[in-house]
């Protein structure tokens, strides 16, 4: 895409421009994108000056051009037998779509957006009679994918959703989802793996316990945080976050806990601070000032348990980031009874709910 991108700027033929890809370990962003518009920056300035140039954007011009994550909007339905059993699933979805920004001709081949929609199904747990609709949205930001893609949004309303029905039928989450997994072996091992790690039913003073689940792709995934609130302030603090993954073969353990670690700092960030608001068609943040990322301070204690199986290698990038958000939420409902419906759960939010 970046060599398509500087022979168009040019006018010049692809076979005519030549990529020097360089590696960054824990890059994320702006990349993917057909309009490369910071390496056509540097081509157009190296036209001018006839020479080679380096190009950096200022922190300030990155967060003000950024392309962000859709927005969307969930509507969830359950439907029950007569012996209280979940038979029937709804989920409908309005947002905005993803591919007409960040790669028009591919969207143009598949005249959908599968980004947007993407952790939607409920893949894991049993639930006979399901159905999913998308409804676009477009609001006119430029979009593009964040880290989880969409399960990051669709998961934190999919298993919300589950620990508000298992509460309302006063069944323990947990509980509730292994009841819908029975045959479904390597998804009950983590939820059992990670529930075991995080002592799961053990009263704990001033704090809550919150759980979620996800099939991400074939990697399993379960999780378990533990909060505090502070009612005055509305901040919430995080102090642990167990997780246990199945992501068939690790062939690198280390690397596949180091990741996931990583995923769930993305997610915390998510879950309850970072925000971008627009006024009058521009970006109102600048920098980690106004556009907090967790700091060392926020980041709680982490217990990763890789789980080693012969089943094939399905990924571990990304996997843990969606579990943050619904964790976290019905850690504050187990907490406070209320539950937190809008990300990030900043403090002007949670006193909102809570009031």
């Amino acid at each position: 895409m970046a060599v398509e991108a500087v022979g168009k700027v040019l006018g010049i033929p692809r076979e005519k421009v030549k990529l020097h890809d360089t590696l960054l370990g824990g890059g994320f962003g702006r990349r993917g994108h057909r309009d490369e518009e910071f390496i056509i920056d540097a081509v157009l300035l190296a036209k001018e000056a006839k020479s080679p140039v380096k190009m950096m954007w200022t922190r300030e011009d990155d967060v003000h051009n950024g392309r962000h994550r859709p927005i969307s909007a969930h509507y969830l339905k359950a439907g029950f037998d007569g012996s209280g059993k979940l038979i029937a699933w709804h989920h409908r979805v309005a947002g905005d779509r993803v591919t007409p920004y960040m790669d028009p001709v591919r969207y143009e081949r598949a005249k959908k957006d599968f980004i947007l929609m993407l952790g939607t199904d409920i893949k894991g747990y049993e639930v006979p009679h399901q159905l999913i609709e998308q409804i676009y949205e477009d609001s006119g930001v430029r979009t593009s994918p964040l880290r989880g893609i969409g399960f990051t949004a669709n998961k934190f309303a999919t298993e919300s959703f589950i620990d508000e029905i298992a509460r309302k039928h006063g069944i323990d989450p947990v509980k509730f989802r292994l009841g819908l997994m029975q045959s479904s072996p390597r998804a009950t091992k983590v939820v059992q793996r990670a529930a075991e790690m995080a002592h799961w039913g053990r009263t704990r003073e001033g704090r809550g316990l919150g759980f979620a689940y996800i099939d991400y792709s074939g990697s399993q995934v379960a999780g378990a945080a533990e909060v505090s609130l502070d009612r005055r302030s509305g901040e919430i603090k995080v102090h642990d976050f167990w997780c246990a993954i199945d992501c068939g073969i690790a062939v690198q353990p280390d690397n596949v806990a180091a990741q996931t670690e990583s995923s769930i700092v993305y997610g915390m960030g998510m879950a309850l601070t970072e925000r971008i608001t627009i006024r009058d068609g521009a970006v109102e943040q600048s920098n980690f000032y106004d556009y907090r990322v967790p700091r060392m301070s926020d980041v709680p204690v982490m217990h990763i348990d890789v789980i080693q199986t012969d089943n094939h290698p399905t990924g571990v990038g990304q996997m843990a980031t969606p579990l943050v958000a619904p964790a976290i939420s019905s850690a504050v409902a187990a907490l406070t009874g209320v539950r937190l419906r809008h990300t990030p759960f900043t403090a002007e939010r949670v006193l909102k709910a809570l009031g």
